[in-house]
């Protein structure tokens, strides 16, 4: 007990000192390894810090383990995809780009659309764990994070094997829906579509189901309607429509399945068929909804797992890299350098799916901001929302310090891009010192963003890099965290203590 109470108080002292030396600092980046040039991970630590980290998981590998008996744990894996899909010509690359931030702003609208028809118009038990991998989905035509579930039971007639599919993994949003066939107008995805005559647990959801009603109302905006196929009054099904703000959709049949994540398989999981799907989804199979009512994943869980999930998105682009997405509070999985820190989660009844918290201050490469939009309450963490939009008061405050600090090593500025207007020429830079930005939290919790969530590169020579943020249009549109700078963070939602925990943690597993 005496060696195990040591070892633990070891790695505190760790902890503490690595938050001391990350708090209001800057970072070397590599330019070649954000792009996908080399493919190895962003480093943001010394070696001989990741040496001693290593010795001392290892140094712990027998607690962990006391650990993870003690509570099952299951891995789903969250990867990194290598940046092949994106183009080497600089033309098609910018039009490529260009869509891509094109289709993030349309996202980041559809919440502000939101906001502002609302002001126009106005615990469960924790049993085990399971994670499974969490990838980039660059390689999918999109710049959000996908990971692989086994959707169906198998057909006892024919053998058929659960469909494995790629699916976006969005806080964003409630309903899990995948394209389905018989397919009336579906998108290009890489995965066969899901066939539901292929698996002997498929059914469909009946109309007087509640799932139908209040259910499919509240993820939704919209409740079911009813159908029937052949003639009579027989296989009555429920309908669902899913309309997005930026104008992507997905109808279909709302069914049950059984769905595996990693080594975790849920019975008679509530999802979307979808049989006419439109939008801004990639290649991916579809999308699953990790936000808080009732037809979310982490909903019908929450008797399993608590209502707790969390993930960790990878800044590499190797395609060997991985993150991870976490379901259950069990952190004995979670590989975080620095403790975790909590801030209040915030509810907003007027839009029940989305995670809100409360930044109270920032500062840039430890200089404190001041701002008019500091202390912004209801600022939304989004993981389907790839660039940090900020207020215009904070953006502004937010660029003149990055510019300052980053302008006086004598780069020379270059054109800005799409949503993004603070960029730069490093042309001949292979590393660059980053002036990291801090937001502090309600409660007095401090998260730093990763040097790898600083700087987007546009053109792959470095002639054009630029600052990974943007500003809203007014003050008070709602503010938003997306996914770039959420990158090696173990992010944690706890919906049921009801409150957001951050960490820092190399997402890049391999």
């Amino acid at each position: 007990m005496a060696a195990a109470a040591r070892l633990l108080l070891l790695r505190v002292l760790a902890l503490l000192a690595v938050a001391q030396a990350v708090v209001g600092k800057s970072a070397v980046l590599s330019l070649r390894e954000l792009d996908g040039r080399r493919g190895a991970a962003t480093e943001t630590r010394s070696r001989s810090s990741r040496y001693a980290d290593a010795k001392l998981a290892e140094m712990l590998g027998e607690h962990k383990k006391a650990g993870a008996a003690r509570r099952a744990t299951t891995v789903l894996e969250l990867k990194r995809h290598s940046l092949i899909a994106i183009p080497d010509d600089p033309a098609a690359r910018d039009r490529y780009l260009r869509r891509l931030l094109a289709a993030d702003e349309s996202r980041a609208n559809s919440f502000q659309l939101r906001d502002d028809n609302d002001r126009a118009a106005a615990a469960a038990t924790r049993s085990g764990s399971a994670e499974v991998p969490l990838t980039s989905g660059i390689r999918f035509q999109t710049l959000n994070y996908v990971t692989t579930i086994a959707l169906g039971g198998g057909s006892s007639g024919s053998g058929s094997p659960a469909a494995n599919l790629t699916v976006i993994v969005d806080t964003g949003s409630d309903l899990t829906w995948v394209q389905c066939k018989p397919c009336s107008a579906c998108y290009a995805q890489r995965d066969p579509l899901f066939d539901p005559a292929g698996s002997a647990t498929y059914a469909a959801v009946r109309c007087n189901a509640s799932a139908c009603a209040a259910s499919l109302k509240a993820a939704t905006g919209t409740p079911g309607s009813c159908g029937t196929t052949g003639g009579g009054g027989g296989n009555e099904r429920c309908y669902y429509a899913l309309a997005y703000g930026d104008g992507s959709f997905s109808r279909g049949v709302l069914a049950t399945d059984t769905v595996a994540l990693g080594g975790a398989s849920l019975d008679a999981f509530v999802f979307g068929c979808g049989l006419s799907n439109r939008g801004l989804f990639g290649g991916t199979a579809g999308l699953m909804g990790f936000g808080r009512t009732e037809l979310s994943l982490v909903s019908q869980t929450a008797s399993r797992y608590g209502g707790v999930f969390s993930y960790c998105l990878p800044a590499a682009t190797s395609g060997d890299a991985s993150g991870s997405l976490s379901l259950g509070g069990d952190a004995s999985s979670y590989r975080n350098t620095t403790p975790v820190v909590y801030t209040r989660m915030i509810a907003d009844p007027a839009q029940p799916p989305f995670y809100f918290l409360n930044i109270t201050g920032a500062a840039v490469g430890g200089t404190t901001l001041t701002a008019q939009g500091l202390g912004a309450t209801n600022v939304l963490i989004d993981s389907g929302t790839v660039i940090t939009r900020l207020a215009p008061s904070v953006y502004r405050a937010v660029r003149a310090e990055f510019t300052r600090q980053f302008g006086a090593a004598g780069y020379p500025t270059a054109p800005g891009f799409s949503i993004l207007d603070t960029c730069y020429d490093l042309t001949g830079h292979d590393e660059v010192k980053v002036p990291l930005l801090t937001l502090r939290l309600e409660g007095g919790a401090d998260v730093t963003v990763d040097a790898a969530g600083m700087l987007f590169v546009v053109r792959k020579d470095g002639s054009q890099v630029c600052l990974a943020m943007a500003s809203l249009s007014y003050e008070d549109q709602t503010p938003i965290i997306g996914n770039y700078q959420q990158k090696n963070k173990r992010v944690v939602y706890d919906t049921v203590g009801s409150r957001l925990g951050f960490a820092d943690e190399d997402c890049n597993y391999v």
